[in-house]
């Protein structure tokens, strides 16, 4: 029994499971559910108000989600969160893949701890406009296991958006685990209330990915979350033809490193070459990747970020790719992607800029 909603063996007179009445009245005897019914706790979970209560001075809530793991969820949403921040939105960041907690790392806060006030507990600042909560602060070590059945994942879920004190904040970006098991039921029900804006999902262009993500989307559907959009990540691998490394097969079957020589041939040879974007398929897209998954599925595309070793690397070091010039392909494919949500999704017309 959820939500108050009255079984479906329950005797024909019901009076429902949060009448005061429930398990007591003359229609309730020799219901299956009386003695459950009578004693369970009446009227709204108390969590849930005080959710609500937190929520309130959130202004948009966004789900970052994958139906399958390794897409680069997580990259995601820490670009995002920088990108947000460096616009001058106070945002905060909510990392609720609970076994594989990543967020601290990718915004450069490993060896951080939660620290509590009377107002709850404190979010970890990477900047005074954006935090992070995550379990990777609570861990003893960063190589602790966390073996956790569903219900205590539940609970911290419930506790992280309850007992943390953001702020004033434009964006609330929740970063999932992939799937749709426990964490996502969970926070779906959580922010019910709270109006979630909806979720991004991320995937990359083979079917293997696809027909997961797939499962996400009709997720979303079934719980009555708007998909703002999908992104297709490491939709090819892109660098400049510059921090390529040369190799050659010898007569031997050996690899030879011929790099210098190749930058060396291409600076006498042919100088323009230096300037160009090299680029490869690593997954089949053969099929359509996510844009045609997007057509079929009614919903909206975002666009393609490339396969960046730059990028790979500034997630290592917990930095934004925005800040420097080294991701030459993927921060203005980010960047197109963010304008186009906060354009189609009216994000822009509605956040206050931080003021």
């Amino acid at each position: 029994m959820e939500n108050g909603d009255i079984p479906e063996d329950a005797n024909e007179h019901c009076p429902g499971p949060q009448s005061d009445s429930a398990g007591k009245s003359d229609a309730c005897e020799g219901c299956p559910n009386q003695q459950i019914c009578a004693t369970a706790p009446k009227g709204p979970d108390p969590d849930m108000v005080a959710i609500a209560e937190r929520m309130a001075t959130v202004k948009h809530k966004i789900l970052v989600l994958s139906g399958k793991g390794g897409v680069g969820k997580s990259t995601f949403s820490a670009q995002l969160a920088f990108a947000l921040a460096a616009r001058d939105f106070q945002v905060g960041l909510l990392d609720i893949d609970i076994c594989g907690p990543s967020i601290p790392k990718m915004l450069g806060l490993e060896g951080q701890e939660i620290h509590q006030s009377n107002l709850g507990w404190s979010p970890v600042y990477v900047e005074s406009n954006l935090g992070v909560m995550s379990i990777g602060f609570m861990l003893p070590h960063p190589d602790e296991a966390v073996i956790w059945r569903g219900p205590r994942k539940n609970g911290l879920i419930k506790q992280f958006l309850k007992d943390v004190y953001w702020g004033e904040l434009d964006f609330l970006i929740v970063d999932a685990p992939p799937g749709t098991s426990d964490e996502h039921i969970s926070i779906v029900q959580c922010l019910d209330a709270a109006n979630v804006d909806g979720a991004i999902i991320v995937t990359t262009p083979q079917q293997v990915s696809l027909i997961d993500v797939k499962k996400e989307v009709n997720f979303c559907k079934k719980v009555g979350v708007k998909v703002l959009g999908v992104v297709e990540n490491m939709s090819g691998l892109s660098q400049p033809i510059s921090n390529l490394k040369f190799m050659k097969i010898t007569d031997n079957g050996e690899m030879k490193d011929v790099t210098e020589w190749i930058s060396e041939y291409m600076k006498e040879k042919a100088p323009e070459m230096l300037n160009l974007i090299a680029c490869s398929e690593v997954f089949d897209s053969s099929r359509g990747g996510a844009l045609k998954m997007c057509n079929e599925m009614a919903v909206p595309f975002l666009g393609k970020v490339p396969l960046d070793p730059q990028l790979c690397k500034a997630a290592e070091e917990g930095r934004s790719c925005f800040a420097d010039k080294d991701c030459v392909v993927s921060a203005p494919a980010l960047q197109k992607i963010i304008d186009k949500l906060m354009e189609t999704s009216g994000l822009s017309m509605t956040a206050s800029n931080g003021v």
